[in-house]
């Protein structure tokens, strides 16, 4: 249940940056990226992300310095970049710290643990990385990754970042 129709929190417009306000009018795929293994597990959901094609296909993301993923990331050199549909929002919007996560972000027992992170289960479309390099970027860190096995799950519409909200292609 909503009780307002916009963010009552939301910083207004006018005092907004200009770039963070033409960002928001580009329409992004939400992803989810995880590292780690264990206890020492992390992810983070990014929709500032590009994969691309050649021979290594390569995957570019910015991500926050200070999270938990990037953390894991760092220690083990591989992540996961799993692909988000329509009913992933409450998932997206935990790993994206807006959502509690009493129990940690990995609490479901649907999570399975590949050689290269955690995936929320096995029949998600998902890119196994390895690190390459990563440089500050904007506010955030530029990640460079190797894309190392693709898994493709079932044909999904995807989850799409717009404006600050959450859209779905129709």
């Amino acid at each position: 249940m909503t009780i307002h129709s916009e963010d009552p929190f939301a910083t207004p417009d006018e005092l907004r940056s200009p770039v963070r306000r033409f960002r928001g009018r580009m329409a992004s795929t939400v992803t989810l990226w995880t590292a780690g293994a264990g206890p020492v597990r992390g992810g983070l959901t990014v929709s500032s992300a590009v994969v691309a094609d050649g021979d290594p296909g390569r995957v570019l993301g910015i991500v926050d310095d200070e999270s938990e993923f990037w953390t894991a990331a760092e220690r083990s050199g591989r992540f996961v970049v799993t692909l988000l549909g329509p009913g992933d929002r409450q998932l997206a919007d935990r790993f994206a710290g807006l959502m509690p996560a009493p129990g940690g972000l990995f609490r479901d027992d649907w999570w399975v643990q590949r050689e290269h992170g955690p995936v929320p289960g096995d029949e998600r479309t998902s890119a196994d990385c390895l690190l390459d390099e990563a440089r500050p970027f904007g506010w955030g860190l530029l990640v460079e990754a190797t894309i190392a096995e693709i898994h493709l799950g079932a044909a999904a519409e995807p989850l799409i970042h717009h404006r600050g909200r959450y859209r779905e292609l129709r």
